[in-house]
Parts: structure tokens; C-alpha cells; sequence
């Protein structure tokens, strides 16, 4: 109701220009003020608690009274009075013009904040007769302090163009000049302040937060920068919630949730009183370990400190207004502002003053003795620029000289001194350069503070740092952590991650339904890496590469072939010295025997050329073990492909022979000139020969090559040798199996021929275990992997040649050894003879 009284009382024009000044209700006087040439109004929270009136509409409503006084505030109208009084004396600035000022308590209410600003708008007492002249009796107002308050001040004062400089409202939301263009402030916006909670943030590695504010422009403003800040930075919140004062439900669903949340660090965008009210709840529940992260709003405020608040914001960080001490303040608090400025220890004065009743001052004058804070007062000094401030401004439009004066008759409007604010630039006698940017505010400086316990117990804030916004952004923020004492008194400063960092060799997984600080660390595939921390993705090695065990580093692969030092190729070579060394020893034994029947039968020729030819089969395997190169490729294939040719060519003849020796026997034969020593001997070079062509086609046309297999596995190069061409290989191969199966045919029908020893019996063995490698091969060959396929190949030759060996000559060397009266013509061609 009182709201809208005082509005229509604003925009109420009179009909006409006679028409009468006339006050509604009772007059609300100053708390503090004197007269000059020029007015400056002053709106300060010097009490902290409003007593509202009954509205039982019975009886004519009381003015609105306060209690609580609020020593911080106080001495920004304390501050406020000195720079005026030293701005009087001066005679360089305002020379022979005085300044008066009026100072008003809002109480921290909305409602008396409304009621001081009308009462500021509408000046002096009127006597019977006088007319409105139309002019505002203030040319500039300094306040307030809250944000939400400055903000009602400023809408109100507004159309009037009565310039509102405040001390301490950071809102960003006042930065728009459209809607408050005549708002100016001697403290940087929000807007810096709010991305500097976020860079300290990030500054400590803290990625999982909480967010707590005022529900108000000053906190709902801050906190919204803060969080666009912070998600660009990468900085996930686990719960942003807000209350006002004056809603202790609300309060107390904050404190349920800080309870509850994970998070250690919380982000505290809380006007002073909320933060008194959140204090106290914390301490109820003896909720600790907190690390708080402030605002210049609370962090330094006297207020706070109590018995218990350390125990809840000890460790806490903050930001705040740089503490400058003005020179002879404190010792104006002493003495000079109770004898000249405070009313009741005035012994004249205007009439309204004298009739005050001092009863209104009580709790104040409890402070006359009191300046312990002065030296840590912060916005002192930005009540002393906005001052000064206005003070420049006016000096410019009063056209003011140092010899001459000021024109005091120049009729000075609010307007004016709006843009004269623009202008303004100089510098105070602390050194601080005050000027306005273009949204009204000031260069953003803050102090990082830390709540520290001195020896003696009682609490200090600790600068350990500083933000500059005017520096570069890699240069705008220093902390120096070795001097921070963290939360619960700890040296380490703490961790808040809702997910720990994903180490190389990982990466991040987000978990469904949460933030993107909340993540699950999967470790990368084989054959995938990721070298830093918090990877995102996992990179593929290139083809030659593999991920190592710890998945953060690609390494060449492993190269893998038959090597020399391997168990199984020492194995394999042993087996093939093996055969070698016994085919010798059958060599040196039939040699030995060769004039004796069994070695001169089925042609000892022959049977020395088949040894021969074993033995070159046995170390033909030597070639498919060790490293391959282009030539040991080359000579693996073909050698294998000659020397069982000729081995089987061998076999073949001998096969040939023992059919037209039986041939020969009957009478009129004479199939054995057809097939003598010399035709055996072309049979076997023929057939090899037809092999050595299909050699060279092979290895004219597409010869065997070094290939790294990189398809077979993927975590190693298969080092083989490509075929080149797999229809050479065939061709070889098949040649071999023809010239097998033709010789186990022949063997076959020869096995039962009429005599003591038929070496077809062994030639038909022999060549049943040859194909049975050999078909059993194919599949094993093409099956095994890797070095395993040239093992296998290598098994085949031997257990071939093996079977070979056994098979032919065993019979021979056992009946040489150990059945020697058997080795006979005679006993040999038995059989015959008795026919």
C-alpha cells in the first residue's frame, strides 16, 4: 500500500502552475545530515532489522523503525561524511562551493530502501504558500549496498536522472544502460567476479562442485555467469540451489541438500545476511569439512566471525575488495564525526534536527569508543571515490578555478551531473585511478582471501592471491597455494571429481543420465591407445604398431617367424640332422656292401642316387627355418619341389625295375634292354628336368616373396613367404603327388611278385605314409598360423622323408647287419628256383 502511495505521488502532475507543494503522511527525516550548496544523498543498511508497523487499519500507521546496527554500513556513512568535510576544506576542488549531505538507513528492507529514496526525491519541508519549483533537491545519491536494493533506487530515481553511484552492488544485471542509465559504481560488475569463481575453480582442479545463492538479482545474476563460465571450462555442478532471508523452508532443503551431496567444494554466491543464515543452520547440524568458495559479499564481513563459524568456513576462499587504509580516517572515527556530524552531540542546528530525539541514536553511540574494524574496512574507499566522484563532476560544471571559484549560480540539474560522471577521470590520494567504463563501473580487482586461525585463536583473512581483469587472461589470476590452509585445517588440498581422471591407456565413458564430469574410464582396445589423461577417444596404431600392455603407447609389433634359437626350430633341425647323418650311414654301409646281391639288386645306381637325393631333402628343411628373405623364399620352394622329385623319380625307377626284372623272366623276353641302367638313369633326369622347368616358370613369372602378415594376427607380423604365384606352387606340388601315386600304383600291383626280398612290398609301405603326409598336410598347412605353417611344411619333409628312409632301406641294412647268410643269390632268387 505504502508502495503504491508513494508511486502516485511520483507520477502525479499538478493541473496547474500555482498548484501547491502539499506532503502525505508523517515526514521521514535523515539519520544523518547537514546543509550546503549542493545535496548528496546518502542510502546505507546502517541497522539490520526492520520492525514492521501494525496494519490493523484502526489508526494512522507508524513510520517504520530498525534495530541491529550494522557496523560495516555505518562506517560507509562515517566514510561518506569525512570525504565530504575533506572535499570542504579543500581549496582545489569545489573551492568556495559546500557540500551538504543526507544520509538515510534502509534498514536492508525493500520497503524502507523505497521509503528513504522518496524521502531523499522530495527535499525540504514546505511552508503555507510555496510552489514546486521542480527541482531535486540532491544532485547525486551514494548507495546502496545490496544489489536488490540498488536496483529499486535506481528504477525509482531513474526518470528523474538523479545519478545513483554505489559502493557496492555488483550485480550485473545494473551494467544495462538502457534500463539504468544514470547508475554508476566504484566496484566491478558481477560479471568478472563470476567468471573468476570459475577460474579458481579450474585453477584447483575441482571439477564436481556444488552452487548455492541469494535469491535475488545479486545472486541470481552472479550465479547465472558463474555457470555458463564454468560449463565452458569443463566444470560439471552436482546441484545449484538458492533461498532468501526471509524463506527458512527453503534454508533448510539447502542444507538437507548439502548434506546429502558428494561434493566437498561449494560455491557460496550469497549477499551477507543469507550467508549469516546459512552459517547458522551449518553450525546447528555440525555439518564440516566444507570447502567454501566466497564472494566479496561475505568473505570479508566481521559479522561472520563467531564463536563457531570457523569450525563450518575455516579453509574457506574468497574473493574480495582490496583493503585500502585512508589516510586520517580512523582518526576521524575517534573524535571529529561525534562533535560535528552526530546529531545528538550537536549543540545547534536546523529545527528539525535540534527536535530529534536522541533516544533514536542509543545503539549507535555504543560504537563512540569502538574503531578496532576500521583498518579492515574494504568498501570505505569506494564510498570515498563515488565522492570524489561526484565531487569532480560538479567541480567541471561549476566551471570552478583555482583562483576564481566556482559560478555558484549556475543552476547545476541531475542530468548534467550524469554525464559529467562519464568524464570523470583522476586520481585519489591512496593512488587509485577512478574512471567509468561504458556500463558505469569500475577496472574488477579483487584479493584472494583465506580464513586462517591465528596462535591466539582469533581469525584473520589471509591474502594469498589476487584477479586483475584489466591484465591478460593468462595473467589475471595468482595464488600462491603454499600459504592456503584448506578446509578442516589440512595443508593437501582437497579433491572434488565425481569421477576420477581417466589415466592414459583409457578412456572417458559418460555415464547415462548425469553430468559430463561423470564418467566411467574403459580401458582402450588392442591396438588402440590414448597417451594423456581424460581422453575422449582411443587412437588406432598405424598398421606396423601395436598398443603395449599399458594401452598409452603404440609399439612396433612383433615380428614372428621360425628362428634358429626357438625350442621348436632346434627340435626340427635336430630331427633333420638326424636324417642326414643316417642316410650317410646307410650310404657308407651299402657302399661298403655294394658288391653284395641285395644292394647290386633293383640297381645299386639307383639306390645311391635315392640316398643321395633323401639327403638333400632332409636339409632342403634347414631352408624354411630363420628370418625369410627374397632369396631363401626362392630357394625353399624350389629346392623342396627338386629334390622330392628326384627323390620320387628315384623310387619311381626302382618300382620300373623290379616290374620288368619279372618281366624279363619269361621266356622270350627281352624287355630289360628297353629299361637298362641307361634308361633309368634319362627316366630320372627326365622327370626331374620337367620339374626344374616348372621351377623356373614359377620364379620367372611370380616367385616367392617375403610378406608381413598383418591379417592373421593383430597383434604381430607374420614374417612368411608369400607364394607369389599359388598356381606354381600347385604345379609343383601336384607333380610330386603325380609322380607318388604313379609310383604307389606300380608298387602296388608289384608288392606280390614271386621273391625272397620284392622291395615293392617296401616301395608300396613308403609311398602310403609319403601321400598320407602329404594329404594330411594340406589341411594342417593351411589351419596353422603363423610360424606354425612352416613347422608344419618342415614335419611333412621330414616325416616323408622319414618314411622313405625307413621303409626302403631298413629291410636292406637289417638283413646286411644281421641276417648276412641271407644275403645271397641264391636265397634271393629262392623262390624262382623251386618253381
Amino acid at each position: 500500500m505504502l508502495l503504491f502511495i508513494c508511486t502516485l505521488l511520483l507520477f502525479h502532475k499538478p493541473k496547474a502552475e500555482d498548484t501547491l507543494c502539499q506532503k502525505m503522511g508523517d515526514p521521514n527525516h535523515a539519520l544523518l545530515s547537514k546543509d550546503g550548496d549542493i545535496t548528496i544523498g546518502g542510502l546505507f543498511s546502517i541497522r539490520s532489522i526492520e520492525i514492521s508497523p501494525s496494519f490493523a487499519f484502526k489508526k494512522k500507521p507508524q513510520l517504520l523503525s530498525c534495530s541491529s546496527v550494522n557496523l560495516r554500513d555505518f562506517r560507509m556513512a562515517q566514510i561518506m561524511i569525512f570525504a565530504i568535510e575533506e572535499i570542504n576544506r579543500s581549496e582545489q576542488l569545489l573551492p568556495n562551493v559546500s557540500i551538504g549531505y543526507k544520509i538515510y538507513d534502509s534498514c536492508g528492507s525493500r520497503l524502507s530502501s523505497m521509503s528513504a529514496t522518496m524521502a531523499l526525491m522530495n527535499g525540504k519541508e514546505f511552508a503555507a504558500g510555496d510552489t514546486c519549483n521542480r527541482q531535486s533537491p540532491i544532485h547525486a545519491i551514494i548507495g546502496e549496498t545490496e544489489s536488490s536494493a540498488t536496483v529499486i533506487l535506481s528504477r525509482t530515481t531513474g526518470p528523474f536522472k538523479i545519478p545513483v553511484i554505489s559502493h557496492s552492488a555488483t550485480c550485473e544485471c545494473l551494467s544495462n544502460r538502457k534500463d539504468y542509465p544514470s547508475f554508476f559504481r566504484t566496484i566491478a560488475s558481477d560479471y568478472h567476479q563470476s567468471r573468476a569463481l570459475a577460474y579458481i575453480v579450474k585453477y584447483f582442479g575441482w571439477s564436481w562442485v556444488g552452487a548455492v545463492n541469494s535469491d535475488n538479482d545479486y545472486g541470481n545474476n552472479g550465479m547465472a555467469i558463474f555457470l555458463k563460465t564454468a560449463q565452458e571450462e569443463g566444470i560439471c555442478l552436482e546441484y545449484s540451489v538458492k533461498f532468501y532471508r526471509t524463506e527458512p523452508e527453503k534454508l533448510q532443503k539447502v542444507v538437507d541438500t548439502m548434506k546429502k551431496s558428494t561434493t566437498k567444494v561449494i560455491i557460496a554466491f550469497l549477499s551477507r545476511v543469507e550467508m549469516v543464515n546459512l552459517l547458522e543452520q551449518l553450525s546447528i547440524q555440525n555439518i564440516t569439512g566444507l570447502q567454501v568458495i566466497g564472494v566479496e559479499a561475505w568473505t570479508t564481513a566481521k559479522s561472520l566471525i563467531t564463536p563457531n563459524s570457523f569450525h563450518v568456513l575455516g579453509g574457506s576462499l574468497g574473493f574480495a575488495v582490496r583493503k585500502i587504509n585512508i589516510e586520517g580516517f580512523s582518526d576521524y572515527v575517534i573524535k571529529a564525526f561525534w562533535d560535528s556530524a552526530f546529531p545528538c552531540s550537536q549543540t545547534e542546528g536546523n529545527s528539525s534536527q535540534v527536535k530529534l530525539n536522541c533516544s533514536r541514536y542509543q545503539d549507535i553511540l555504543v560504537l563512540k569508543n569502538y574503531i578496532e574494524d576500521v583498518p579492515e574496512q574494504r568498501y570505505a574507499s569506494n564510498v570515498y571515490k563515488a565522492v570524489y566522484a561526484v565531487a569532480h563532476s560538479l567541480h567541471s560544471l561549476f566551471k570552478c578555478k583555482e583562483q576564481a571559484g566556482c559560478k555558484k549560480d549556475l543552476a547545476i540539474q541531475p542530468q548534467q551531473v550524469v554525464e559529467a560522471l562519464k568524464k570523470v577521470n583522476f586520481i585519489v590520494k591512496f593512488g587509485d585511478h577512478v574512471w567509468f567504463d561504458n556500463t558505469g563501473a569500475t577496472v574488477a580487482q579483487y584479493e584472494v582471501v583465506n580464513w586462517q586461525q591465528n596462535s591466539d585463536g582469533t581469525i584473520q583473512f589471509k591474502p594469498v592471491g589476487y584477479y586483475d581483469a584489466s591484465l591478460p587472461p593468462d595473467q589475471r589470476l595468482v595464488v600462491n597455494t603454499e600459504n592456503i590452509i584448506w578446509a578442516g585445517g589440512q595443508l593437501e588440498k582437497p579433491r572434488s571429481l565425481c569421477s576420477e581422471s581417466c589415466p592414459p591407456g583409457t578412456r572417458k565413458a559418460a555415464q547415462k543420465g548425469r553430468p559430463v564430469c561423470c564418467y566411467d574410464c574403459i580401458p582402450c582396445a588392442e591396438g588402440e591407445i590414448s597417451n594423456e589423461t581424460d581422453s575422449i577417444n582411443c587412437k588406432q596404431c598405424p598398421e606396423e604398431y601395436w598398443s603395449n600392455a599399458e594401452k598409452n603407447k603404440c609399439v612396433l609389433k612383433a615380428v614372428e617367424f621360425l628362428s634358429f634359437t626357438e625350442v621348436m626350430s632346434i627340435v626340427l633341425i635336430f630331427f633333420s640332422l638326424f636324417g642326414v647323418g643316417l642316410t650317410v650311414l646307410v650310404t657308407i654301409l651299402f657302399y661298403s656292401k655294394k658288391e653284395t646281391p641285395i644292394v647290386k639288386a633293383n640297381n645299386s645306381e639307383l639306390s645311391f642316387l635315392l640316398l643321395f637325393s633323401l639327403t638333400l631333402c632332409f636339409l632342403c628343411s634347414l631352408t624354411f627355418i630363420g628370418r625369410p628373405t627374397e632369396w631363401s623364399c626362392m630357394l625353399r620352394h624350389t629346392a623342396f619341389g627338386i629334390t622330392f622329385v628326384l627323390c620320387i623319380s628315384c623310387v619311381l625307377g626302382k618300382t620300373i625295375v623290379v616290374l620288368m626284372a619279372f618281366k624279363a623272366t619269361f621266356p622270350g623276353s627281352n624287355v630289360m634292354k628297353w629299361f637298362g641302367p641307361a634308361q633309368q638313369r634319362l627316366s630320372v633326369v627326365a622327370f626331374s628336368l620337367i620339374q626344374v622347368l616348372i621351377c623356373v616358370i614359377w620364379l620367372t613369372i611370380s616367385p616367392p616373396f617375403p610378406r608381413k602378415n598383418l591379417e592373421y594376427y593383430k597383434e604381430k607380423i607374420i614374417l612368411e613367404c608369400s607364394l607369389g604365384s599359388t598356381t606354381g606352387f600347385s604345379a609343383v606340388l601336384g607333380y610330386i603327388g603325380l609322380l607318388a601315386v604313379l609310383c604307389f600304383i606300380l608298387a602296388f600291383l608289384a608288392r606280390k611278385l614271386p621273391d625272397n626280398f620284392n622291395e615293392a612290398k617296401f616301395i608300396t609301405f613308403s609311398m602310403l605314409i609319403f601321400c598320407a603326409v602329404w594329404i594330411t598336410f594340406i589341411p594342417s598347412y593351411v589351419s596353422s598360423p603363423g610360424k606354425f605353417t612352416v613347422a608344419v611344411e618342415i614335419f611333412a619333409i621330414l616325416a616323408s622323408s622319414f618314411g622313405l628312409l625307413f621303409c626302403i632301406f631298413a629291410p636292406k641294412c637289417y638283413m646286411i647287419l644281421f641276417k648276412p647268410e641271407q644275403n645271397t643269390k641264391q636265397h634271393m632268387m629262392g623262390k624262382i628256383q623251386q618253381s
